[in-house]
């Protein structure tokens, strides 16, 4: 059956401004392809499915960690940086927020016509999905934002968002195919975190009798569809805080950048000339890569990466994160043409800091980490959607639909 989780996060206005979403999708094409020459391409849509992953995934690009933008960010960040490499890559991306989510048909018709496809089938898998999330289950959240992500073998992903103006907080559905068993009876699994209390769910596996009713024209009310839904709730604030972060996971990143003991191993060598603080966000970069689905309960953490655009916890480092980017996308190059040292070194940052971490005792500088990131901004060229300047305009956009009319 697909596998469905849903992550809530706070509704946060603002925008993305065009030297931060350049960079989210170069740095969005690098790991996508470091992925696929890793594990493939349905490792990418497995990752993608999950919540934890995806929230991580924003982070380390300096998104907000935990904001509902960091859906419409990522989305769209993937969309511009794949779909140009599609034919090579084997992976396209459709719809996204508003309008663009309404031409997700057509794409996915078109998509069809190049690979061989069932576009209908393909169509028909997005249409249900959005009216699972949108019509079936009755939770509060109306959605806003589609997005059909497909490999040239068929697999698919669903990545939508639906908006709660009540709460204040917006809602994000994950769907996968690739344990699809049927749209209409219980593909609601591994839904994890908050109980939610009561809710209107007409695809429970106990409601089969119920949908025999609607089809029927049945007058009587159901009264048995009721199931309990969970989900990653993130914080409404902004604050990266302590409690938020795996403190020994993190100091074990810290420790790796900046003592100098502990980078006397053969890998390092490939990466001479890095410094520390790129060092720091490569290692953060590589387990978004190479991590394991347990190393992604602490999203807060991979915006010691890159920062986040509003400034929590600091300024994105632009200087960095072009270095990342360039160091990242160098390695992956040339591991395509059988040059794979580069790529290996980088994969060993992430092994390396598990290695630090089971022995890594947590302090109390974590405070002092972030004051450190902020007294050293300017030299790393730190930037906020604060900033002054022409590429820091917020783009002028519409409110979001307050229904998503996909079909």
């Amino acid at each position: 059956m697909p596998q469905k989780r849903t992550a809530d996060l706070p509704l946060h206005h603002g925008h993305v401004p065009p030297w931060l979403a350049s960079r989210m999708a170069r740095l969005g094409r690098a790991i996508t392809e470091a992925i696929v020459l890793e594990y493939g391409k349905g490792e990418v849509l497995r990752r993608l499915s999950d919540p934890l992953w995806f929230q991580s995934f924003g982070a380390v690009m300096g998104m907000d960690w935990h904001s509902s933008g960091i859906t419409t960010s990522v989305v769209g960040a993937l969309k511009r940086a794949l779909n140009p490499i599609s034919k090579e890559l084997g992976i396209h991306v459709c719809g996204g927020r508003g309008k663009h989510s309404r031409n997700t048909p057509r794409e996915l018709m078109q998509i069809g016509d190049q690979t061989g496809l069932d576009g209908q089938h393909l169509v028909r898998c997005s249409r249900l999905s959005a009216k699972v999330d949108n019509t079936a289950i009755q939770d509060g959240f109306q959605i806003y934002l589609h997005s059909f992500v497909v490999t040239d073998e068929g697999e698919w992903v669903v990545i939508q968002q639906g908006m709660n103006d009540a709460s204040g907080y917006a809602r994000r559905y994950h769907w996968h195919s690739q344990q699809f068993e049927s749209f209409v009876r219980s593909p609601h699994t591994w839904i994890c975190g908050e109980n939610q209390g009561e809710l209107l769910n007409l695809v429970d596996r106990e409601a089969g009798a119920t949908q025999q009713g609607v089809l029927d024209i049945a007058t009587e009310h159901p009264t048995r569809m009721i199931q309990e839904i969970h989900q990653i709730r993130m914080p409404a604030r902004h604050d990266v805080k302590a409690k938020d972060v795996d403190l020994k996971r993190l100091g074990s990143v810290i420790a790796l950048a900046y003592e100098q003991e502990l980078q006397d191993f053969e890998s390092l060598l490939l990466l001479k000339g890095l410094g520390p603080r790129t060092l720091q966000s490569l290692t953060l970069v590589s387990e978004v890569i190479y991590g394991t689905p347990s190393r992604f309960r602490d999203p807060a953490r991979y915006s010691f990466a890159h920062g986040g655009k509003d400034g929590k916890p600091f300024p994105v480092p632009t200087k960095v994160y072009d270095e990342t980017i360039h160091t990242l996308s160098t390695a992956v190059q040339k591991a395509k043409i059988g040059h794979s040292e580069k790529k290996e070194a980088l994969k060993s940052l992430h092994e390396t800091a598990k290695k630090i971490e089971r022995n890594f005792v947590p302090n109390d500088n974590f405070d002092q980490l972030i004051e450190r990131e902020w007294r050293e901004s300017k030299g790393y060229g730190g930037r906020t959607v604060f900033d002054g300047g022409p590429d820091n305009k917020r783009p002028v956009r519409k409110k979001p639909d307050q229904q998503l009319r996909l079909f």
